[in-house]
């Protein structure tokens, strides 16, 4: 008989199935070894079926030997962050979380592939520790660079409390109390025995730009473009708009239509036009026509498509495009012939849809509209100079805003919530530091410009549906059973009345909203509300819209600062030019869940960055103000503190330690002194001092005064 050849394979399965039949029974290297008879010439591919079952994670080696992860409950992940004393990891099966306090961690960074083991749960969900680390990804963090000893530590920003050695002390461009990237170079068994070796510096961590930086580029942001992409963007700017251009498209350039954005805006993307008749109103929504210049798979679209997203910080923007686009030949500048995308709405007078078409278009704005100009101008306080930028619009504006009053009252009357978001606007000095924050406001033109655009985007996804095509949907689903019942658990708590309710409608919100608006708790109120709802995301279903009160929503208006925009432009297009269904599916169905899918990612990635940046820069503004007493409101309440919201939209933390006594949380709304039995409870105003800002981690700390 000839003789019989094993492979790599061969001994994986076999061992195994030896650790299958052994249980949770540790079956040692030499006993496997001799169980299987292994000869001398295959030790080698032995040896190798062993790592390769190890590094997979499906065997594991305890002290009396290999066991079979699937025996023990052994499982693989992924760690996906980490804070000072613990950390998160995502299990490779079911894309759970799993919490695994920071003892547990054995050192693993994000982005490693690590062995899990759940052990018992402290808060109902699920926690673990950390059996085996099966790959390291590249592990980068940031932080504060210092001296002690001779010797060069980074304070992470996140990881661990403890500082990490700077491998090779070279930190020739860098001085300490530099904000740093640097890499982790060497692995310890805990993180503190992890080095590093710096990247890059951003200057002193007491500035919030030098850390805003930072944080862009330890989120993967890149604020300048790779080459090939910034060549293929002049060389589309340099050759401009030609009037061969306009073959096949809708000339609009004798028709009143101009942008409203923004003083600083140098990105339009959106124009508008109106004219009322007998049946009603026309409404142009003229969008620039991206998907013209950047062609699918090009440098361009690869690139946006990696972006997702343009970045708004402070006062910069990391464009999803570059500036050749955004700001240029994109862009609808006023007096210069630009390629548009239109929606043509034609509205009763009631503001309800008679029908919609897109076109392909050119137009020609008149004026570059400011929102602070356009409102002066409805509320009869603007300067002849102002009056005179806009007489090209003729009657336009006060049709506009006749429109959008329909639009309005028919968006409350469907039961769409009108909850409010608070943002903050910095101002920021030449120098680069931020020396004011403050509410940022929002006028009657702001709230036009918002009506037009739903309503273009509620076109596109109805189309869209109609004709059962692939494409990339905005949806807001349905709060989650637990987030509707604990917000009737703080509503209770908080004496808030409100209609018992199954499951949550939107005119469920909104009805809490109108019968609370003057409740001087109501801001507390429509937080709790905001926190009840589920994440928007992108879908290639077309699940609707529950904080709209919509069936139809999509993103058709901001391609140049959004992925999924220029993704339904482009298959918009194709279907105005003849393809039918079935070909639309062929191409774009995995292409629609592929954007779906990752433009959500880059959203957030986007929303947490901004959210950063801000924190920084309003620390920043804050130690200027160390010592001084302001009024503000309870927004949030911990069993460690109280989170205070100033008038300004500054937010800090009054530590449970410096309360006096021991304080008890109740798990929702209020804290309670254990001697005293004073009261803190979310909602109530208060006033305090600030003690603390730290504009590296953006943390600010107040006291009550």
């Amino acid at each position: 008989m000839p003789k019989k050849d094993h492979s790599t394979g061969y001994y994986k399965s076999k061992v195994l199935l030896i650790l299958n039949q052994s249980g949770k029974k540790p079956v040692s290297y030499k006993d496997i070894l001799n169980k299987l008879k292994v000869k001398k010439e295959d030790i080698q591919l032995f040896r190798t079926a062993i790592k390769e079952l190890s590094d997979e994670g499906q065997i594991f080696e305890r002290k009396k030997g290999f066991v079979l992860c699937a025996r023990m409950n052994y499982f693989a992940g992924t760690i996906k962050r980490l804070s000072k004393t613990f950390g998160f990891a995502q299990r490779d099966d079911d894309q759970t979380e799993v919490f695994i306090p920071g003892k547990y961690l054995m050192g693993s960074m994000p982005g490693d592939k690590v062995l899990l083991n759940l052990i018992p749960s402290r808060t109902g969900s699920p926690e673990g520790e950390v059996i085996s680390i099966l790959e390291e990804a590249t592990a980068q963090i940031t932080g504060v660079l210092v001296m002690d000893s001779g010797h060069y530590y980074i304070i992470p920003d996140t990881m661990t409390k403890n500082p990490i050695r700077v491998s090779d002390d070279n930190c020739e461009s860098c001085h300490p109390g530099d904000k740093v990237i640097a890499e982790i170079v060497y692995r310890g068994m805990r993180h503190s025995d992890h080095k590093a070796k710096i990247i890059s510096g951003f200057g002193s961590a007491e500035k919030a730009s030098s850390c805003a930086m930072a944080v862009l580029i330890s989120s993967g942001i890149k604020p300048v473009f790779p080459p090939d992409v910034i060549k293929e963007a002049q060389k589309i700017s340099f050759a401009g708009v030609h009037d061969y251009d306009f073959n096949n498209r809708l000339d609009l350039r004798d028709k009143i239509i101009f942008t409203i954005d923004s003083a600083d805006s140098k990105d339009l993307d959106d124009a508008i036009s109106i004219e009322k008749n007998n049946s009603g109103y026309l409404l142009g929504v003229h969008i620039a026509d991206v998907s013209h210049y950047v062609k699918a798979n090009s440098p361009l679209d690869k690139e946006a498509l990696e972006r997702g997203t343009s970045v708004y910080y402070a006062n910069r923007v990391v464009p999803m495009l570059p500036k050749e686009l955004s700001n240029g030949i994109c862009s609808l500048n006023p007096e210069e012939n630009r390629l548009a995308f239109s929606a043509l709405i034609s509205l009763n007078g009631d503001g309800e849809i008679n029908s919609y078409e897109f076109k392909k278009s050119v137009i020609r704005s008149c004026v570059k509209g400011v929102y602070s100009e356009i409102n002066s101008i409805l509320n009869n306080t603007a300067d002849d100079s102002i009056i005179n930028k806009y007489r090209c619009t003729g009657s336009n504006i006060p049709l506009m805003n006749e429109l959008a009053d329909i639009l309005i009252a028919n968006r409350k009357r469907r039961g769409a919530p009108q909850l409010e978001t608070t943002e903050s606007k910095l101002y920021i000095d030449e120098n680069d530091r931020c020396v004011g924050v403050a509410p940022r406001t929002r006028g009657k033109s702001e709230m036009i410009i918002e009506e037009f655009m739903l309503l273009a985007n509620q076109c596109a996804a109805n189309l869209a549906r109609k004709k059962n095509i692939p494409f990339v949907y905005r949806i807001h689903e349905d709060p989650s059973p637990e987030k509707a019942d604990t917000m009737k658990q703080f509503l209770t708590e908080m004496n808030v009345p409100y209609k018992p309710f199954s499951k949550p409608k939107p005119s469920t919100f909104a009805d809490i909203l109108v019968e609370n608006k003057d409740n001087p708790k109501f801001p507390v109120i429509n937080t709790i509300l905001l926190r009840s709802m589920s994440k928007a995301k992108y879908s290639n279903e077309p699940i609707g819209h529950f904080g709209l009160a919509l069936e139809d929503y999509a993103h058709f208006t901001s391609p140049i600062r959004r992925y999924p925009d220029l993704s339904i432009h482009r298959i918009l297009t194709d279907l105005l030019s003849g393809y039918d269904q079935k070909w639309l599916s062929k191409r774009y169905s995995s292409f629609t869940l592929k954007s779906s899918e990752h433009s959500t990612a880059t959203e957030l990635n986007a929303a947490n960055i901004e959210r950063t940046c801000e924190d920084c820069y309003m620390a920043e503004y804050m130690l200027s103000h160390i010592g001084e007493e302001f009024p503000g409101i309870i927004s949030s309440v911990t069993d460690f503190g109280l989170y205070v919201e100033l008038e300004n939209t500054v937010e800090g933390l009054v530590h449970v330690s410096t309360l006096g006594e021991p304080f008890s949380f109740d798990g929702m709304t209020s804290l309670r002194g254990d001697l005293s039995g004073k009261l803190y409870v979310l909602g109530d105003k208060v006033k305090i001092k600030c003690v603390n800002a730290n504009v590296n981690t953006g943390n600010i700390d107040f006291e009550l005064s």
